[in-house]
């Protein structure tokens, strides 16, 4: 299946550039095209005519934009290496047995790349979650302190402020909490693999 795509290798190389660049280079130029751009090259739309990153109501869906922006990449390369991995011949074999497009995918393709279904929810959890970068070039945590993450705060409450036991504390039972999602997902789908 991944055969026929047309120029593929162009095109993984493509769609893998935002994961390979750093987050908080690519935040900062976020950070402009939000800031500045936007509100210049959209300002009919009341959302954008002013500064999203300072919109307390909005701003999450600039730092949600760039983590999706940049997550995608790696998920494209996943599930690309996924159907690489299908036989050919189970799709000639349901086209011969009048299986449409729909029925092939329900049938063949979802749960032969279920196990990379399953690596990317937990990492796509576990980035989520996680989230520093984005915060850190988009808003720092404002407005208002609408946009901190747990990752964020152990950052600036123990590097800033000093609280360093306090968010060591905080730190360790955030990476259990984390391994125990982890776990959870893992368990929950694992079950639910078919390959």
């Amino acid at each position: 299946l991944n055969a026929k795509i047309a120029a593929r290798n162009f095109f993984r190389g493509v769609f893998f550039v935002p994961y390979v660049l750093a987050m908080l280079i690519v935040g900062y130029v976020f950070k402009f095209l939000f800031g500045t751009s936007a509100p210049r090259l959209l300002a009919g739309i009341p959302l954008f005519a002013d500064n999203i990153l300072t919109n307390a109501t909005w701003a999450w869906t600039a730092i949600v934009a760039l983590s999706v922006w940049q997550a995608c990449a790696f998920a494209i390369i996943l599930y690309l290496a996924g159907l690489q991995t299908i036989p050919v011949e189970l799709y000639e074999a349901a086209s011969l047995d009048g299986a449409t497009p729909w029925q092939q995918f329900r049938t063949i393709t979802f749960p032969m790349i279920w196990a990379y279904f399953t690596i990317n929810m937990v990492l796509s959890l576990k980035n989520s979650l996680g989230a520093f970068d984005q915060v850190m070039a988009l808003t720092k945590g404002g407005p208002d302190s609408k946009t901190e993450t747990v990752s964020y705060l152990i950052f600036q409450n123990g590097l800033g402020n000093g609280e360093y036991s306090y968010q060591m504390a905080n730190a360790v039972t955030f990476f259990i909490v984390l391994a125990i999602l982890a776990f959870v997902q893992l368990k929950f789908f694992s079950g639910k693999e078919k390959v």
